[in-house]
């Protein structure tokens, strides 16, 4: 079976960061997040809501089947259509100390999706939900890129919570159709969500600085790319002229220019100390559900 790169045909922003990474490390980025796009995938499919949950709870299925098996035996699975990529998951998770418990997380956040409706009531069903399906994933590639520091693994959680918040901005008109709402559809929220998609990118910054070296642009081009679509949403002053403007990226141009820009995040983050942790009070909401401390 041959394996496509989901990273490079479907993750543009995180493709480009990943250039700046090592070839090795970049091949495990990969394997996380083809993981992360199969479930995506199945949650997200044109198809009806019970074949959904049939395909998803196969793949969950196969996952615990496979987690429970000695590596050698592991290889019967490969047979079956994610199998592969199931099983380099498990071993990219055993062989970085990635805890079960955080991939359970991931997993539970995204079958949240497969509902007739989904609609988060409060801050906290959004700062939960965000911390389940990419919080996981800043931590796991947190784990990839060995990182043991405490303050740096909160920060990889407010990374991925920040892109998050960012990406649902992005796709409200696109979530309504799917009838999902996390936030309310209109211009207002909008900002308030890439506000505080800010604070958790603040957050993250000089945490940053407790990465390995040889890792540490790629995060730092990632962080900038991904935040200026939050900005370019900004930029669009209206719910009328964010309606017009279809799916908001950043061009190539765009992130050619925010690389350069994250040459001088690098230079000042070597000029600061590592802050202490800004979102306390979201990760104890978060807490009320989720102790973030087992997971770190």
């Amino acid at each position: 079976m041959i394996k496509k790169n989901y990273l490079a045909l479907f993750a543009k922003s995180f493709n480009w960061a990943g250039f700046f990474l090592p070839k090795n490390v970049y091949r495990d980025c990969s394997k996380l997040y083809s993981f992360c796009r199969v479930l995506d995938d199945i949650a997200d499919e044109k198809t009806n809501l019970e074949l959904r949950l049939e395909r998803f709870n196969e793949i969950k299925n196969i996952f615990n089947k496979t987690y429970e098996l000695d590596i050698n035996d592991r290889k019967v699975l490969d047979q079956s259509e994610h199998g592969p990529i199931i099983n380099d998951m498990i071993i990219l998770a055993v062989n970085n100390n990635i805890k079960r418990l955080i991939l359970d997380d991931l997993i539970e956040g995204v079958s949240s999706d497969l509902k007739t409706k989904v609609y988060l009531r409060t801050v906290k069903d959004l700062l939960v939900y965000s911390y389940r399906v990419a919080g996981t994933v800043g931590l796991m590639m947190a784990k990839i890129l060995n990182v043991s520091d405490t303050r740096s693994l909160k920060g990889a959680i407010d990374l991925g919570i920040a892109m998050q918040l960012t990406n649902i901005a992005r796709d409200v008109i696109e979530d309504k159709k799917m009838n999902r709402q996390y936030i309310k559809p209109d211009f207002e929220n909008i900002e308030a969500t890439l506000k505080l998609a800010d604070m958790f990118y603040e957050s993250s910054y000089t945490s940053i600085k407790k990465i390995p070296f040889k890792y540490r642009f790629a995060i730092i081009v990632a962080r900038r790319v991904y935040r200026q679509i939050g900005r370019k949403i900004i930029q669009k002053r209206n719910m009328e002229n964010y309606e017009k403007s279809g799916k908001i990226y950043v061009n190539n141009f765009g992130k050619i220019y925010q690389t350069i820009l994250s040459l001088f995040d690098l230079m000042f983050l070597y000029l600061k100390d590592v802050e202490s942790h800004q979102r306390i009070k979201e990760h104890e909401i978060i807490r009320e559900e989720i102790s973030l401390d087992e997971r770190i």
